[in-house]
């Protein structure tokens, strides 16, 4: 005989959800203000900070407003702050970028000393805002991205901002190799404390049109020889194996939403903490869909997050970090 079936569903999923308690004490997937990173631009000799026309709600700072922003970040429990500068003067090689007085030493030193014990001070190791051609490393006579040249120009930059007070270094240049370089020089030179965070599988991805115009980028053609082609899933597993080897104490996805299952599978295989940014595209987008009233802007901001996190991040680098960590915390 055919059993006879249950009256009712065996099965009711919707106990759990069927009130904001029920789905606060069952959720699988939590935000908290510690696993943000707020990204900053400051600007050289800037009098007051100036808005970023495509980010609205980002600014190039000043070192007024830098220092007052800093203090902000702090007290909302975030956990910390990536660094990075817009020069007034550029140049073949990004000589501001090793300048003890450039902008983001200049900028790093201040973070440092303001706010080092509360934030961890992070800073972009990576020449694009300091090169007059916008390319991530000095080029040949070809004008092709010399690798291993570019190599010894993140070496004396990882120095400057180690010994400005950066906890953290960026490495954002996709160039083969840097992570090994820059450990080996950090730790030759006594910084044997400063962390790398190696941008290990960075994508050309036409998602970072914005953050070009917050640091005012010089770029010539494209990047594509050194970022990675967006539909190569396997390659971006395989940077990441490589950075871990080379001794990073962290990787990073960028971006984040269109490459999340890249993500997952670094979280998956990465014996180290996996962080993701979610660039500037991704920033614009949501907030030009709610300036129309498409969609719920808060909603979106965190379901965006919840996203990433879910993904398998351990911390996002994100421009609405501060908006999101006061609002979580009412």
């Amino acid at each position: 005989m055919t059993p006879t079936p249950p009256p009712f569903p065996v099965t009711r999923p919707r106990r759990l959800r069927q009130s904001a308690a029920w789905r606060r004490l069952v959720g699988e997937t939590r935000l908290h203000p510690a696993q943000l990173v707020l990204p900053m631009f400051v600007r050289e000799n800037a009098d007051a900070p100036l808005p970023i026309g495509s980010m609205p709600g980002v600014q190039q700072h000043s070192l007024e407003s830098f220092r007052r922003e800093l203090q902000r970040a702090a007290a909302a429990g975030i956990g910390g702050v990536m660094l990075f500068g817009v020069p007034e003067q550029k140049d073949a090689v990004g000589s501001g970028a090793t300048d003890p007085d450039g902008i983001l030493n200049v900028a790093t030193r201040i973070a440092a000393d303001e706010v080092g014990d509360a934030l961890v001070v992070q800073t972009d190791l990576c020449l694009d805002e300091f090169t007059d051609h916008g390319h991530c490393g000095v080029l040949d006579a070809r004008g092709e991205v010399d690798n291993d040249a570019t190599l010894a120009r993140y070496r004396d930059m990882a120095l400057a901002q180690a010994a400005a007070g950066s906890q953290l270094l960026g490495l954002s240049g996709m160039m083969d190799g840097q992570v090994a370089v820059i450990r080996a020089a950090l730790d030759e030179a006594g910084f044997t404390r400063v962390a790398l965070l190696a941008y290990a599988a960075k994508y050309a991805s036409a998602f970072y049109g914005p953050f070009r115009e917050a640091v005012q980028s010089s770029l010539r053609g494209d990047r594509r020889t050194y970022q990675l082609d967006p539909g190569n899933r396997r390659e971006g597993a395989l940077e990441v194996a490589l950075d871990v080897a080379e001794g990073a104490d962290i990787v990073m996805v960028k971006p984040a939403m269109s490459y999340l299952d890249v993500l997952a599978d670094a979280a998956a295989s990465s014996p180290v903490p996996v962080w993701a940014y979610q660039v500037s595209g991704e920033y614009a987008m949501i907030e030009a869909a709610a300036a129309h009233g498409w969609i719920d802007r808060e909603r979106a901001i965190d379901e965006s997050l919840q996203s990433i996190v879910r993904a398998g991040a351990d911390a996002v680098l994100t421009y609405w970090a501060l908006e999101a960590a006061e609002r979580w915390a009412r």
